[in-house]
């Protein structure tokens, strides 16, 4: 009976196990089947990067790295594999970075989107649908550091140059001409000192300056105004005078034009009048002769 028991619990036993294996075996094809496969490609180095690193998607385990190997047709271009969840959608604006494991010195894949880029990115090989591996920023900063370093060496080197005896010497100068500078500064911080202590006089005599000025100046108004009201009077008599001259031109004148006129034909029939008192003076008190008849009047002679 005892030994019938302990073949019933071997029996038992060995069905679990078969069942677990069938189960974990399942699970574990079943797991494969649920990734998909997606290609790295770079140029660049990945150091510390191995085969079943993690796969990282914004900071979410989400695959691993399947292996790590140069591709055949470029040597110069190393494809890096990896294994992504079904349920994770790529796009074609997907791209990979890596990521520091603690102070290990190991790396793994970091996924990043911008989210430019809406298109699915199809899982595969194909070369037009591998993802670009770009530098960190580690790895940036760690290139400025080598670039920061080969500055510094630089401009060592240019200082080292520049130091030399004759430059040392050169600058020696300079300082002892800056020390003479600052005494000669010194010396005229003194002067200026002495001269602002007589500024209060000249500011005393700059305001009775002032003082006069300000009575030259009321003067000036007072001559102004006095210019004024002359140039007033001789704007008003200027007009009074163009105003006589425009009634000179228009009434007199036209009067004494006249008056020249009667006197002309007054002195002409004066003239006239001598004239006849020469020619016949009893006509004066016989008065003038009288005309004689012409033809058709009574007395009219014809001549011989």
């Amino acid at each position: 009976m005892g030994k019938n028991n302990h073949a019933l619990m071997t029996g038992l036993f060995l069905v679990a196990l078969i069942t677990a294996t069938v189960v974990v075996i399942y699970w574990i094809g079943h797991f494969e089947r649920e990734r998909d496969l997606y290609v790295i490609s770079t140029r660049q180095s990945v150091s510390g990067l191995n085969p079943e690193s993690t796969v990282f998607y914004r900071g979410i385990a989400v695959g691993k790295v399947r292996k790590i190997q140069f591709d055949p047709k470029d040597f110069g271009t190393i494809l890096v594999p990896i294994e992504v969840d079904k349920d994770i959608t790529l796009t074609k604006g997907v791209y990979a970075t890596l990521r520091l494991k603690g102070v290990t010195g190991l790396t793994q894949i970091e996924l990043q989107d911008d989210g430019k880029v809406q298109e699915v990115l199809p899982p595969g090989n194909d070369p037009m649908t591998r993802i670009p591996l770009v530098p960190s920023l580690t790895d940036k900063l760690m290139l400025s550091g080598e670039d920061l370093l080969k500055k510094a060496e630089q401009i060592m080197g240019r200082l080292n140059s520049l130091l030399n005896e004759e430059n040392e010497k050169n600058i020696s100068e300079i300082l002892d001409n800056f020390n003479t500078l600052t005494a000669k500064f010194s010396d005229l911080q003194m002067a200026v000192d002495k001269a602002l202590a007589g500024v209060p006089a000249l500011s005393a005599d700059a305001q009775k300056t002032l003082t006069h000025i300000n009575a030259l100046t009321d003067d000036l108004k007072l001559l102004t105004r006095n210019v004024q009201t002359l140039s007033n009077k001789a704007e008003s008599l200027a007009d009074k005078g163009q105003t006589t001259g425009d009634l000179l031109l228009q009434t007199t004148l036209p009067k004494i034009n006249d008056l020249l006129s009667e006197l002309q034909s007054t002195t002409t029939q004066v003239k006239r009048v001598a004239t006849m008192l020469e020619n016949n003076p009893q006509s004066l008190l016989l008065g003038p002769a009288e005309p004689e008849p012409g033809p058709g009047e009574p007395g009219y002679k014809e001549p011989k």
